[in-house]
């Protein structure tokens, strides 16, 4: 255990309870493990504005990784600054688009760039998230891809009878090219560029501090942490995991709302 450096956890349903919060356990641990020099990277499907009001709340000041590895984050200063983006291909976005709405009619989008999130009126409508900061357009996304106000580095697709698991199925069955898809749990499924996920942020960070895998601990509870739990050297989920995600686990954590992240961190801490 003294041989992890860096711990990487997924927010929601994992470092988060259930009231999306950080309790105070976490945060004391989150302090305590910086003290004794083990990194903490949050990894989610968040964007930034909300991942940076969660720091605020309890303090943290490492990285992020967000919008599933799409766009890296500084929070040292307190303030999110944006250190890193991979963006979708324009025309890719609009085929991936297309192809959606041919397989599954009555699909709705949304375009998310590093700091906007602009929907279609139809996916507007479904949307009840406070979190996502809405800007409807009165043109579908394909027609309005080439006046975003910044470069798209996630697509998030929903329909109003169609559960987001079966969705996301379908989309992965389909392989669409230029896009890689994904689920968090949320009634919505998301798609970055090809190749995006949060283990290629995470193995891009790791290499800038000549990290390997073996010195990498991740906690993650869906199917959006699956690629960084296989990198990592050691996986770790919260009791609450999906079964599927749960089977790629070396070791199994109270839940969420028992401070799973809190209680490996200060075994962490422990140790050093």
């Amino acid at each position: 255990m003294s041989g992890i450096k860096l711990v990487a956890t997924d927010l929601d349903g994992t470092l988060l309870r259930s009231d999306r919060t950080v309790s105070p356990r976490t945060a004391r641990a989150l302090a305590a493990a910086r003290e004794a020099g083990i990194e903490v990277v949050w990894a989610t499907a968040r964007a930034r504005h909300s991942v940076g009001d969660l720091a605020a709340s309890c303090g943290f000041r490492g990285s992020a990784v967000c919008a599933n590895g799409a766009v890296v984050l500084d929070l040292a200063g307190g303030a999110p600054a944006i250190v890193g983006t991979v963006s979708i291909d324009l025309a890719a976005a609009a085929a991936a688009m297309d192809r959606i709405r041919t397989l599954i009619p009555g699909a709705v989008f949304a375009n998310v760039g590093p700091t906007t999130f602009v929907a279609e009126p139809a996916y507007a409508a479904l949307c009840e998230f406070a979190d996502h900061h809405r800007h409807p357009h009165e043109m579908t996304l394909a027609d309005v891809l080439p006046f975003l106000p910044e470069p798209m580095v996630k697509i998030v697709a929903r329909h109003p009878e169609v559960t987001s698991t079966q969705l996301y199925r379908f989309v992965v069955d389909a392989a669409i090219p230029g896009v890689a898809p994904t689920h968090s749990g949320a009634p919505y499924i998301e798609l970055a560029a090809a190749g995006v996920s949060k283990a290629s942020a995470l193995a891009q960070l790791c290499a800038q501090r000549s990290l390997d895998p073996g010195q990498v601990a991740v906690i993650g509870d869906a199917v959006n942490d699956v690629p960084m739990l296989s990198w990592a050297g050691t996986a770790l989920c919260p009791s609450n995991a999906l079964p599927e995600v749960a089977a790629l686990a070396d070791r199994i954590l109270p839940s969420n709302d028992e401070d799973a992240v809190a209680h490996y961190l200060e075994e962490l801490v422990g140790a050093v």
